[in-house]
């Protein structure tokens, strides 16, 4: 029997949290063994957070009263025996509600006025002002309140048309889209412009996040909605009417907003729901199944996906079955086809990607901690040779290997002009970098952007404005590509010195790839494009409309350029951070060479002693780098979600 998409979820919980577990343990070990210098530190540090931050965001995208707030409540609070998500008829989700878990903040229901609109910031931004939210403390154990706080995202509010033009709810343009108004004039919007739910429920603390939208095709959608979060979603299960179809609403949703150019299907999932309504009395089973199947078909032939991403379902019966325990209710809802469908996709990709960062993790952490110990056996082996040449000599010679110690020393400490000429200019470089991807470039280009929208008369221009600041953001990264190259030229010069100057093991990390940021940027351009075509010509001829779109894009981009910022610095810090531990290695060669010098010329230990503690360090060194093999290997294979999860305990016995 296939596990429900809670139970997988459950188990890809529970792994990330071994496994990050695990990371400490490692983290601990490697610094008791002093073998965590920056550069590893650094990566642990970026796989652990990786590990433990990573969410699996779910959006559930529909025309209004398909279901879908009905649908969440089956497949994530049944647990309640009751409905956590206002699921009445007609329109219930006003505003798109995010539901997620932050352990830093208390329960609660955050709400951003939908005035907020009239202000021009991003959804990004108002994030990082919760005073301009209200709040609401919830009680998890109480399922009637919260399901009374739930409800608050159906609000709505009665205005004057004028307000309701200004909050981008009303245009004279497009009178169809307009809302119906009251025997006052008035017209209904939604109190709410977000909803964000925080909440201890068992699925949202695995780093679940479920985004309930409202209808994407309704008066006033914001692009936000539609070219930042619905994108960022792993998957997205588009909700139809078993008796109703593929209608030209659902359609038009389907193709503007959740399908672009070049971008696969794999996790769009299909949900023919309310199959309910075509249980009819007086049809026999088979054509009952035949009815839904030739549904199925037609939906798939419509939206171009694969039939076995069209799922035919009973929200509301599958949530009347898991309330009052009925298997064979649950079993003809179709709704644990559907779960076990979301877990193998949303989960299977997620899980994928989190080992393939795990391997590669693994493998440089071993590379970086290996190269440490190979120091240390190199210089042990030269101390050991040295002594070994004293066998017999008198106190004079041994007094001038001590001058001549103190000589390397001085030597190589003033030898150090050229790591200081390196960082120098690897800093400048760097410089560079954050001036070509930070805010202020993308500001400017976001700047011509938005002039070129506001420009008055038929945009015919406007694509060709749009694919020059794509094709711009995009030759910004082959800039800083290419800043790269020559930084990593400079890199693999002066350590090629080191290596034969001082006797370093010095070797370049492999150059960032930003070439996968150049995808998502193509990525995050076809998404955008439809927004450029004639239907959405007279959207385009509002300045209020033109304004979201750009902020929408501009929030999104700069995760992009913060990302391949982020990884040039990774980059950056890993090459300092090898020279960095191989100048403590070798101050610290030199101050144990002084001390069985001066042991030696103090008689307080024999030279067979000291060269006993060598051979016994040296072996000890040879055990460490078994270990760290052994611990990097257990923790990779452990990496795999389906592997039984090894304890920090099983790891303690192995050191």
């Amino acid at each position: 029997m296939s596990r429900s998409f809670n139970q997988q979820l459950d188990q890809h919980g529970a792994w990330r949290s071994n496994f990050a577990h695990r990371l400490q343990w490692l983290s601990r070990w490697l610094t008791e063994n002093e073998l965590l210098d920056q550069a590893v530190a650094e990566r642990l540090r970026g796989l652990e957070s990786q590990i433990r931050t990573s969410k699996v965001m779910v959006a559930f995208v529909a025309e209004f009263s398909r279901g879908k707030s009905e649908l969440i409540n089956a497949i994530f609070f049944a647990g309640y025996g009751r409905r956590i998500m206002p699921a009445s008829a007609g329109r219930t989700t006003m505003c798109p509600t995010e539901l997620g878990y932050d352990a830093t903040l208390a329960p609660k229901l955050r709400l951003l006025p939908i005035e907020t609109r009239l202000e021009p910031h991003s959804l990004a931004y108002w994030r990082d002002q919760p005073a301009r939210w209200t709040e609401i403390a919830i009680d998890v154990g109480d399922a009637e309140r919260l399901a009374q706080a739930m409800a608050k995202v159906a609000e709505v509010r009665w205005v004057s048309q004028d307000e309701a033009r200004a909050l981008g709810f009303w245009n004279e343009e497009t009178p169809d889209d307009n809302p119906v108004q009251d025997a006052e004039g008035r017209v209904e919007i939604p109190r709410w412009r977000h909803a964000v739910l925080n909440m201890p429920h068992p699925l949202l603390e695995q780093g679940l996040v479920i985004l309930d939208t409202p209808g994407l095709n309704a008066i006033g959608a914001e692009p936000e909605l539609t070219v930042s979060l619905i994108p960022q979603a792993h998957a997205v299960v588009f909700i139809l009417g078993a008796e109703t179809g593929v209608t030209r609403s659902d359609l038009s949703i389907w193709r503007e907003h959740l399908v672009t150019e070049n971008e696969g299907s794999d996790t769009r999932f299909v949900v023919l729901n309310k199959i309910d309504t075509l249980w009819d009395t007086l049809s026999t089973h088979a054509q009952i199944e035949q009815q839904i199947e030739q549904q199925r078909q037609v939906a798939a032939k419509h939206l171009d996906v694969p039939l076995a991403q069209v799922l035919p379902v009973s929200a509301q019966k599958g949530l009347q079955a898991k309330v009052h325990r009925d298997a064979r209710l649950l079993e003809a809802s179709r709704l644990p086809a559907l779960e076990a469908l979301l877990g193998q996709g949303v989960l299977g990709k997620r899980e994928t990607m989190l080992r393939l960062a795990v391997d590669a993790g693994m493998a440089a952490l071993r590379t970086e901690a290996e190269r440490i110990l190979k120091v240390r056996q190199r210089d042990l082996a030269e101390q050991a040779l040295e002594l070994q040449g004293l066998r017999g000599k008198n106190v004079s010679v041994i007094r001038h290997m001590r001058a001549r110690i103190d000589q390397e020393q001085n030597e190589f400490e003033g030898s150090n002009a050229r790591i200081l000429a390196l960082r120098s200019v690897q800093g400048k470089l760097l410089r560079e970098v954050y001036a070509v991807l930070g805010r202020t470039a993308l500001k400017a280009d976001m700047v011509r952007l938005s002039a070129a929208l506001k420009r008055p008369g038929v945009k015919f221009n406007v694509r060709k404005v749009y694919g020059e600041t794509f094709d711009s953001l995009r030759n910004n990264l082959r800039e800083v590509q290419a800043t790269t190259a020559e930084i990593q030229s400079m890199l693999h010069a002066t350590f090629r010195q080191l290596n034969a100057e001082q006797g370093f093991t010095l070797q370049a990390p492999a150059e960032p790839d930003l070439s996968g940021f150049e995808q998502e940027l193509s990525q995050i351009e076809r998404s955008h494009i439809h927004y450029l075509g004639v239907g959405n010509m007279l959207k385009l001829a509002q300045a209020d409309f033109c304004d979201k779109l750009v902020r929408a894009l501009a929030s999104r981009l700069r995760l992009v350029n913060e990302a391949a910022m982020t990884e040039v610095e990774r980059w950056s810090k890993g090459a300092s951070a090898q020279i960095d531990a191989q100048l403590k290695e070798r101050r610290r060669n030199f101050s144990k060479r002084i001390e069985a010098i001066e042991r030696i010329q103090n008689a307080a230990g024999s030279l067979d002693e000291r060269l006993l503690e060598l051979a016994t360090q040296e072996s000890a060194l040879a055990g460490l780098q078994q270990r760290l093999s052994e611990f990097t290997a257990l923790i990779a294979q452990q990496g795999k979600p389906s592997a039984t999860a090894a304890s920090a305990g099983e790891l303690r016995a192995a050191a």
